[in-house]
């Protein structure tokens, strides 16, 4: 404080300080500074954007108070609110600031393409996110090596994920799903009364313990009620936003993170020691598949690098699937009718004389078309990531589609930018969809629709390998429910088994009532959208078949 007047002083000295100043308090005057400095930085700062010239080759900012801050409140309270209303006042291409980082934002399929269809030499994934992704994957795996590594490792998980593979798991799941609603829940023929329930709890922990008997090996399934749950928990801790903004704060939840990746990491090294000595017996899944897998110039997957991958298929899944499982479910319990068009399909199928089901099937998924369609819409409605971000490396120029023609024919987004997709306007976007904020799965049974195009569009686009085998590329489909490009999601087809499984399961054992006054609304202060007050009730179905 002494210090701050002492400058003062010497400023006083050579230029006049007004009377009414040197009157005040010292008190007084530091109030004073408290309230001026702020003032004149955000004045400078709206001064900056309404009076002097704009770079017009620069996508035009989004109109924000305080420097540095941003738009951070108002995109990260509601991000689609946010979005649509500047591309009302910017068009689809805009620049928003974001605690010190300038996000381009680039909407609408044409967008998406720019940025999700990029190429590895403009846009990076890799320096957008391994901050985040590094402290609880690992090192070497995901977003912590070069594209092309990545893309590789991508090949491994997939020739994983076999038809055969695929096939071994509903029967797994339903086990599972006996098993945890049964003895975890408490629901049973001995216990028949409603149960309520926190749905996004309940499906977070179904999504793991189905993931883990499938995927993960049964060591892994073993330890989920142990130790391993509770490291689970706090490498799960190390996966927020706040660790997306701000990587290296001193704050316990950081220090837990990483012993618990420590931890973790050794404790899959310690499954290969023991199975490559012959002391467990085990059924082939992703461990194994991994084991023995090289890259191209004959590098081999080491222990700690399969380690860390199947630490990433264990965290990545889980989130997106029990949040689509969530909503998923909610809006059946909000809906009955649809609720139980759904259990007349299952009857309908799998019905057997005496009142029981049969088991569904891998084959038996494709052809429940009302529990694909609750899916599809969905993941249309709740793109489980709101904002898909990349750096820019070198500078991206705009197609005209996308620019503003009465200024000039083309943007530029600068090297050094964020360019961010959001798949999810797309897919709520009135100018595309129907009734796009009411949820219809119907529309995904009209094969002349809309919904049916944006999934051949989706699905059956132009043919890419980009280092793990021919996928569609769809980047300029308005329905994006796995990523598109190269980053698209490897488990699309397990996370289409895992939640049709989990869904027949229910609807053909439980009626289900929603738990809250109106249907919940949407949290995205997390990473994975997910909805607030999620509580249902489950009673046991009384068969009829």
């Amino acid at each position: 404080m002494s210090e701050i007047l002492f400058q003062l002083d010497q400023l006083r000295k050579q230029v006049p300080i007004p009377v009414w100043y040197t009157a005040l308090p010292t008190p007084v005057r530091v109030l004073f500074w408290v309230i001026a400095l702020p003032a004149l930085i955000i004045g400078l700062n709206v001064f900056q954007q309404v009076a002097l010239p704009r770079n017009k080759s620069l996508p035009p900012i989004v109109f924000h108070y305080i420097p540095w801050f941003g738009s951070a409140a108002y995109y990260g309270e509601d991000p689609y609110k946010f979005l649509f209303e500047c591309r009302e006042k910017y068009g689809d291409l805009f620049t928003f600031i974001l605690m010190g980082r300038r996000i381009t934002v680039a909407l609408g399929p044409k967008g998406n393409n720019l940025s999700l269809g990029g190429k590895i030499s403009q846009v990076s994934a890799e320096d957008a996110y391994t901050h985040l992704t590094t402290p609880v994957f690992g090192k070497g795996v995901v977003y912590d090596c070069p594209n092309d590594m990545l893309m590789q490792q991508k090949k491994f998980i997939k020739t994983g994920l076999t038809t055969e593979a695929l096939q071994s798991y509903p029967p797994m799941i339903r086990a599972e799903c006996e098993d945890y609603f049964t003895k975890t829940l408490g629901i049973s023929a001995s216990k028949p009364t409603a149960k309520k329930v926190d749905l996004l709890h309940a499906m977070a922990e179904l999504i793991i313990l189905t993931a883990s008997r499938t995927l993960q090996g049964n060591e892994v399934r073993e330890s989920l009620n142990g130790s391993f749950a509770k490291l689970f928990e706090d490498l799960d801790g190390g996966f927020t936003p706040l660790n997306f903004m701000f990587p290296n704060l001193p704050l316990p939840s950081y220090k837990r993170r990483d012993v618990a990746q420590k931890a973790m990491s050794d404790f899959y090294i310690k499954i290969i020691e023991n199975r490559r000595k012959g002391e467990k017996d085990h059924e082939p899944d992703m461990i194994d598949s991994l084991q023995g897998c090289k890259y191209k110039n004959g590098v081999p997957l080491t222990d700690r690098d399969i380690a860390h991958i199947m630490i990433a298929l264990l965290m990545a899944g889980q989130h997106t699937s029990s949040a689509t499982s969530t909503w998923a479910l909610l809006h059946l319990a909000h809906s009955p009718e649809l609720y139980e068009t759904l259990y007349e399909e299952q009857k309908t199928l799998f019905g057997n004389p005496d009142g029981t089901f049969r088991d569904i099937t891998y084959q038996d998924i494709k052809s429940c078309k009302h529990l694909d369609s609750v899916i599809r819409e969905t993941l249309r409605m709740h793109a489980p990531i709101h904002s898909i971000y990349r750096k820019v490396m070198s500078e991206i120029p705009v197609p005209p589609s996308l620019s503003a023609p009465s200024e000039q024919s083309t943007y530029v987004i600068p090297k050094g930018h964020f360019i961010m997709a959001a798949p999810g306007v797309a897919q709520m976007d009135p100018l595309i969809w129907q009734d796009a904020k009411v949820f219809n799965p119907t529309r995904w049974l009209d094969e002349a629709g809309v919904a049916a195009a944006a999934v051949e569009q989706y699905s059956k686009s132009e043919q890419v390998d980009y280092g793990f085998g021919a996928v569609s590329k769809g980047t300029e489909s308005p329905y994006q429910p796995f990523g598109a490009g190269r980053h698209r999601c490897v488990g699309e087809q397990f996370a289409y088994v895992q939640l049709s499984t989990i869904i027949s399961y229910i609807v053909r054992n439980f009626t289900m009532n929603l738990e809250v006054p109106e249907f919940p609304k949407t949290n995205y202060r997390t990473m994975i959208v997910q909805p607030f007050d999620p509580y249902v009730s489950f009673t046991l179905r009384k068969q009829d078949v």
